[in-house]
């Protein structure tokens, strides 16, 4: 008698699982307004930013007299050993800075620093706000 109820049991269960399956109805979300407003404004400051968080090699850093056109003759230097990097000059008062690359996590800056320490033997990894990658 047992071994027939267990054996009823296991016909049976399937028949209850496609049972709920087939169910449709309404899904009603309940929650406080404000968090509306955060979305909102998490969208808006996402729109206004330049780039995301990630890494780039500083190559050269330097002040004073003639600085701007040595920042250009590195910049210049670097595009031609390594074209298909981004090279980026930035001047903060009264300073010059040449930094390359577009890297998401620091280990990608870091192997990428290795490949050009022959070249550059003074750059080092920065946090800094990267591009946006292109999606293929």
């Amino acid at each position: 008698m047992k071994i027939s109820l267990i054996i009823a049991s296991f016909l049976l269960f399937p028949v209850f699982l496609a049972a709920q399956d087939q169910r449709e109805g309404d899904v009603k979300i309940i929650q406080d307004p404000a968090i509306d407003l955060l979305v909102k404004k998490h969208i808006r400051v996402n729109e206004t930013r330049e780039g995301i968080p990630g890494y780039r090699i500083q190559i050269f850093f330097d002040s004073g007299a003639n600085s701007k056109n040595k920042a250009k003759t590195v910049c210049d230097d670097f595009r031609r050993r390594y074209s298909e990097t981004g090279v980026y000059l930035h001047f903060i008062s009264p300073n010059y800075k040449v930094r390359v690359g577009d890297f998401r996590t620091r280990l990608d800056a870091f192997r990428f620093l290795q490949e050009i320490q022959v070249h550059y033997p003074s750059a080092y990894v920065v946090a800094d706000q990267i591009k946006l990658p292109n999606i293929d």
